[in-house]
């Protein structure tokens, strides 16, 4: 099953972790994808900072386009993966090898993505 990693942290992470620790992590991360290569089926990509986000949601006359992210968790996704593993297990321990968790305020939203939409059929 494929599932989608959301890395996570809170604004406040970058102020906090001295720059010298930043790349240290930064390091070990660039491993852990070397290492785990063969469960990334998309290597996903680092987002840029939430300050430059862009937001089309529902408005009373169609869509509406705002400035900033949509959001309302304190929390800001940081980049993605989409991993195939056998099961949500499995997932849990290849992002528990995750070298960041061990921040303050970073997490991981592991999500499984739908591959069969028949089941939306009517």
């Amino acid at each position: 099953m494929k599932y989608v990693i959301m890395f996570t942290s809170t604004p406040e992470l970058d102020a906090a972790v001295p720059p010298e620790r930043a790349q240290e992590v930064y390091g070990r991360i660039y491993q852990w994808f070397q290492t785990n290569s063969e469960q990334i089926t998309d290597g996903g990509a680092e987002l840029h900072p939430v300050s430059t986000a862009t937001t089309v949601k529902h408005g009373a006359d169609g869509p509406v386009v705002v400035d900033g992210p949509f959001s309302e968790a304190k929390e800001v996704v940081g980049g993605f993966s989409v991993i195939d593993m056998p099961d949500l297990d499995a997932a849990i321990a290849l992002v528990k090898t995750w070298p960041s968790l061990e921040l303050p305020g970073v997490a991981i939203e592991i999500r499984p993505m739908v591959d069969d939409y028949s089941q939306f059929e009517q």
